[in-house]
């Protein structure tokens, strides 16, 4: 009897166990436009979930280069507990982490988190754009996971939209039997068709439709300052964040649609196929594979009249854009110093001949601006005159254009926190904030004088426990709720301050030093350091 006692307590432990590890959900349903959605309500988070809810027509067939649809309805309950496939991609930077079970060109849906309780309105709302250039990523990833920012009170949604050739294309073809007579920008029509979709859609999850704030990181962030500049996006939102990118030379700014409509027409002869009609008679996979082929990373975003007007110097200049709080930043090692240098070693000779070489007019005010005096120097003056050619400066340009040029407060950030060590020794950061597996005949990366591109995201969302790459440590994690608590006060108040956080001042027009909130394991506000760099910049990209 004893034993059979023991053995009786050792399964009541072990089913214990498993209880503990397993699903702590129920089904719960709510109703949005198109019919009846059922997600799951954790317990123990207290977070109810909707994965791959639709909010566009599959753009398949006929509507493959075609602006996004409105759903259509369905009838019953369907079911919204796993992510939707992500867009068409090639695996353009390894390093990404994707939750979504496959690749298809049906891939519009988008994911809730929310803290709503049954009686719950008003929420807050956070739609977050996924990063990639426009070439790769999707709603799913862990770090932009919605859990942590929606314990804050706020309703949280991603949302996937379509990239590279089957989101980017345009052609006078295209162009002449879209009702607004261009072509292109259908992935930036589907974050626009996102947005309107939560707009109508979000007080079913108890969110508040006049309290919208977009953010997104890299092109995700240049997103942001797209939808802001948008005529059809910019009456929706009641704030935007911007995490190091904007969509302003040279940073994957817009092209003349004549420009983009020649590269399709080119692309189209090169592929070997006569006509629009033909190519969207292909299958996925074909298209999929002519694109590869041709060795191309994308094609560009287009002024096309419809989403968008002008530049976004140009909408800013003329006060046309969203007029909403902004906070927006930058990392302080975007991208290696490497990418500057070429390769070559940090020696004098070396980065002077570089400099030279990209400023021969203005040489010798770069090489103040970004010093030599040793090769430590240089290895930092490379790093940072190469991430602002690469993406800092045309935020920055952002930042400079709304302050200027809107009442609305901006907040400014340099994100420093250097990374702990990886966990897996034999793997190495990647170029889109992950980890790749090294290559063992490789030179050993040189060490971090910085933090890098895409770094912040799972700091921001409240996502290291998500991310198993690397060894965090107490100090991340003090950042991290630093600056999770910075962002959801944004997104509910339209300013970060707020109890037992560093005083983050506002930047404001004509001020010649602008505060920046330095994010680091000690987060403090500055007087802005570097921002001669900048008009520097300024005046040779000739961004009006």
């Amino acid at each position: 009897m004893k034993r059979k006692g023991y053995l009786l307590g050792i399964l009541c432990l072990l089913s214990g166990a498993v209880m503990a590890q397993g699903n702590n959900a129920f089904a719960v349903q709510t109703t949005v436009e198109n019919g009846i959605i059922e997600g799951n309500y954790d317990t123990k988070t207290g977070i109810q979930t909707y994965f791959g809810v639709p909010f566009a027509k599959p753009p398949v067939g006929d509507l493959r280069w075609k602006a996004p649809q409105p759903a259509e309805n369905w009838k019953g309950v369907k079911e919204t507990k796993k992510f939707g496939p992500r867009p068409m991609q090639k695996i353009v930077f390894g390093d990404m982490n994707s939750r979504s079970d496959g690749l298809s060109e049906d891939c519009l849906y988008l994911n809730v988190w929310t803290p709503a309780k049954r009686n719950t309105k008003g929420l807050p709302v956070l739609l977050y754009y996924y990063g990639g250039g426009n070439a790769a990523g999707d709603g799913s990833e862990p770090r932009y996971d919605g859990e942590s920012m929606a314990k804050k009170g706020i309703v949280v949604v991603t949302c996937n939209y379509r990239l590279n050739i089957f989101g980017f294309l345009a052609h006078p073809e295209l162009s002449a039997e879209a009702p607004y007579k261009a072509s292109g920008n259908y992935g930036m029509l589907d974050q626009a068709a996102a947005l309107k979709w939560v707009q109508k859609n979000i007080a079913a999850f108890g969110g508040d439709p006049k309290k919208i704030t977009l953010a997104g990181e890299s092109a995700g962030s240049i997103a942001v300052s797209m939808q802001m500049s948008s005529p059809l996006s910019r009456g929706l939102i009641a704030g935007a964040i911007g995490e190091s990118g904007a969509g302003i030379n040279p940073t994957m700014a817009p092209v003349p649609l004549a420009d983009g409509e020649k590269m399709g027409v080119d692309f189209l002869k090169k592929a070997g196929v006569a006509t629009i009609k033909q190519l969207r008679a292909l299958s996925s996979r074909d298209v999929y594979e002519l694109f590869d082929e041709s060795k191309m990373f994308g094609f560009p975003i287009v002024i096309d009249g419809y989403f968008l007007p002008k530049t976004i110097p140009q909408i800013f200049a003329a006060k046309e854009q969203a007029q909403v709080p902004l906070l927006l930043g930058w990392n302080s090692a975007e991208i290696p110093g490497g990418a500057f240098m070429q390769g070559q070693p940090y020696k004098e000779e070396n980065y002077v001949a570089r400099v030279k070489k990209e400023y021969p007019n203005d040489f010798e005010e770069v090489l103040k601006l970004y010093p030599h005096g040793s090769e430590k120097e240089i290895e930092l003056s490379a790093t940072a005159l190469a991430a602002d050619r690469f993406i800092s400066y045309s935020t920055w340009k952002w930042f400079d254009l709304h302050r200027n040029n809107s009442t609305q407060p901006v907040y400014r950030y340099l994100y420093s926190k250097l990374r702990p060590e990886l966990v897996d020794k034999s793997l190495a950061s990647g170029l889109a904030g992950g980890t790749v597996r090294a290559d063992g005949n490789a030179p050993k990366p040189p060490k971090a004088v910085g933090a890098p591109h895409a770094c912040e995201i799972e700091y921001c969302m409240g996502n290291l426990h998500l991310v198993k790459d690397y060894a965090w440590t107490a100090d991340d994690y003090k950042v991290s709720d630093t600056m999770l608590n910075f962002f959801a006060n944004f997104i509910k108040t339209g300013n970060p301050n707020g109890d037992k956080l560093p005083e983050w001042p506002v930047a404001k027009a004509g001020d010649a030093t602008p505060p920046v909130m330095i994010l680091d394991t000690e987060s403090k506000a500055e007087k802005a350091a570097n921002d001669a760099r900048y008009l520097f910049l300024d005046k040779s990209y000739g961004n009006k």
